[in-house]
């Protein structure tokens, strides 16, 4: 896969909700074409922004299943499997499907505050079990920890997976 295929402007998605709380499926179609109809590069489902803390697994992949029937092919997406429990995340990654994304954004650790050496932990184990490429999401103001920047070049280096940071 070729690293500048995330360049540009990647929007993470909401997730519309309908008045009965469940995802408004017009309106995420909507959005998806909205989206790419403006120009932008690639899109994030279930980044943070997208409610993924909130929503279950069963909707985080029927949202991902949606902006992928929209989108058809036309723009790479992004898909966000992140947080602070490194064994269920590897389960994600191994029960999604993810047929239609092109990179996972996982943000680094939240609550747990660890050090730079658990954090690269972390993430060598998500390398290593993820089939994507991986782009390192760096949210201190989220995380309460920040990610070095020897700490992402260890990984980069370490590992071929690791393809891009988000730093917010």
């Amino acid at each position: 896969m070729e690293q500048n295929r995330f360049n540009g402007l990647g929007v993470a998605m909401v997730t519309p909700f309908n008045a009965s709380g469940d995802i408004d499926t017009a309106a995420l179609k909507k959005l998806t074409n909205f989206l790419i109809d403006g120009g932008v590069d690639y899109l994030v489902v279930q980044g943070t922004t997208g409610e993924s803390p909130a929503l279950s697994k069963a909707e985080k992949q029927q949202t991902l299943d949606l902006v992928a029937e929209a989108n058809n092919g036309r723009l790479p997406i992004v898909f966000g499997i992140g947080g602070n429990n490194t064994a269920a995340l590897v389960n994600d990654l191994q029960t999604f499907d993810l047929s239609k994304v092109d990179a996972i954004l996982s943000a680094s650790p939240y609550y747990n505050k660890p050090t730079q050496e658990g954090i690269y932990q972390h993430y060598k184990v998500l390398a290593e079990a993820s089939p994507l490429p991986i782009i390192l999401y760096n949210v201190p103001g989220r995380t309460a920890s920040n990610m070095t920047a020897q700490t992402t070049l260890r990984l980069a280096y370490d590992f071929e997976s690791v393809v891009a940071m988000k730093e917010a």
